[in-house]
């Protein structure tokens, strides 16, 4: 079997971004903020491209990244708060702003929840509960970290530029309801795989159960550790 044919959704999911990319790319609405909103993706895909080739994520996961990111881009081209299906939503939400960047946020926890369970569960070892916790809780922690980055790199620019970067339309309330629905959506990941869990893996409550117990010879940490460790350097 030829490199090719092992990797072909793999790299069908490649394709599908970058032809994407490209058309983001291409004449975007305001170029300056495009650049803006690339960077991020200009760190991550070489991460996840070059981390592939040691630690393989599912073809899920791989998946639900790829239409994360190609939202992304699309959001670039035209800047978050000026999408054309932005307003779509909004006339069927009765909104009063265009809703895309909403929708993103949204699909942030939506779809990248799973992949940082799967890699909390093989790396972390987490079992059980916290296998679900951990994700939805690291994605209300990765996206209000995203939301300092913005604020960081709007505050270092132009005003006009910032605004477009920061896509706030007027709502002073926006950082905290898009790290809301971020968190909202990781949730909503969760209970999924976890009704999947329960369908399909018939030790699911017993894992639950496990995660809870306490190992034999537990021990407290901070100053009894400190205590051991500095006994064994004498």
């Amino acid at each position: 079997m030829t490199f090719f044919q092992r990797h072909a959704f793999r790299l069908t999911l490649l394709g599908v971004f970058v032809l994407t990319w490209c058309w983001a790319a291409w004449k975007p609405l305001h170029p300056d903020d495009w650049l803006l909103e690339n960077y991020l993706v200009f760190i991550w895909a070489p991460i996840i491209l070059i981390t592939a080739r040691y630690f393989k994520l599912s073809d899920l996961s791989y998946s639900l990244i790829t239409l994360f990111m190609c939202l992304h881009v699309i959001g670039s081209h035209y800047t978050y708060a000026e999408v054309p299906f932005g307003e779509t939503l909004r006339d069927w939400l009765g909104a009063e702003r265009n809703m895309y960047d909403r929708l993103v946020h949204l699909c942030y926890g939506l779809l990248l929840a799973y992949p940082i369970r799967e890699v909390l569960i093989r790396i972390a070892r987490l079992r059980g509960f916290w296998g679900y916790f951990f994700p939805v809780d690291l994605t209300f922690a990765f996206s209000s970290i995203y939301e300092i980055i913005e604020w960081r790199a709007a505050a270092g620019v132009s005003p006009e530029l910032g605004l477009a970067f920061l896509g706030s339309q007027g709502d002073i309330w926006d950082a905290q309801k898009d790290m809301f629905l971020a968190g909202i959506g990781a949730i909503i990941a969760m209970l999924i795989v976890f009704l999947i869990n329960l369908w399909l893996n018939p030790d699911t409550w017993r894992d639950m159960r496990s995660s809870f117990s306490i190992p034999d010879g537990d021990r407290p940490l901070g100053e009894i550790k400190i205590r051991e460790w500095l006994q064994k350097r004498r």
